[in-house]
């Protein structure tokens, strides 16, 4: 290339800011999260879309997780995977089978989605180490927000016997999270002992001898 020749990098560069100053949106966009209140600065983020598992058992695995400490919810998952933990079913709970390991959350049906814990694994991964490079404590974070919303879905067909086709259906989901630091915890302060009145001595001594 000749010394007077401008490297291809520089064409991309110049039609970008060409196609931004006429009005045109350029390629790259940023991508809106449901949960618009959490600050930018001290979370991180993660989604993945149009990912093929099922919408209702992904929701529900999100769901389980939610509000959880990440290095917690990282090892249910992993127990999920290993049907050492069962993921609670609440909403979506039809044609789902009782299970004893659905009473650590108060219920009976509970169901061990692999596939759907191993994606939702994934993005909490991907955003730990987001939040590693942000620069904050990993060993601080919770889940503070997570969301599935269902995908486009799609439709396939298989053909039987005697002319018979049968339809091949997939429920794929948009998931999104975004893990945050904990906050501190604050002791409560000690109650102030207030003094009682006459009246109101006289009223609790006649509670307690009623109570007696």
């Amino acid at each position: 290339m000749k010394l007077t020749e401008k490297p291809p990098e520089i064409y991309w560069v110049n039609a970008l800011l060409s196609a931004v100053a006429v009005g045109y949106p350029p390629h790259i966009t940023m991508v809106r999260y449901a949960a618009t209140s959490i600050d930018n600065a001290k979370s991180a983020r993660a989604r993945g879309s149009y990912l093929r598992t099922s919408f209702k058992n992904t929701r529900e695995t999100a769901q389980a997780i939610n509000g959880w400490r990440l290095e917690r919810a990282l090892t249910f998952l992993g127990n999920v995977i290993e049907h050492k933990e069962a993921v609670p079913m609440r909403r979506y709970a039809g044609s789902t089978g009782r299970t004893a390991q659905g009473k650590a959350f108060g219920v009976s049906k509970a169901r061990w989605p692999v596939k759907s814990a191993e994606f939702v694994l994934g993005l909490l991964k991907n955003a730990e180490a987001n939040a590693d490079t942000k620069g904050l404590d990993t060993s601080n974070l919770v889940v503070k927000h997570i969301q599935v919303n269902q995908a486009p879905k799609q439709r396939r067909r298989t053909y039987r016997a005697h002319g018979r086709i049968n339809p091949y259906m997939s429920n794929p989901c948009h998931i999104e999270l975004i893990l945050t630091e904990a906050n501190e915890a604050v002791q409560k302060a000690e109650p102030i002992a207030h003094r009682l009145n006459s009246r109101q001595q006289g009223r609790a001594t006649r509670r307690a001898i009623t109570a007696a």
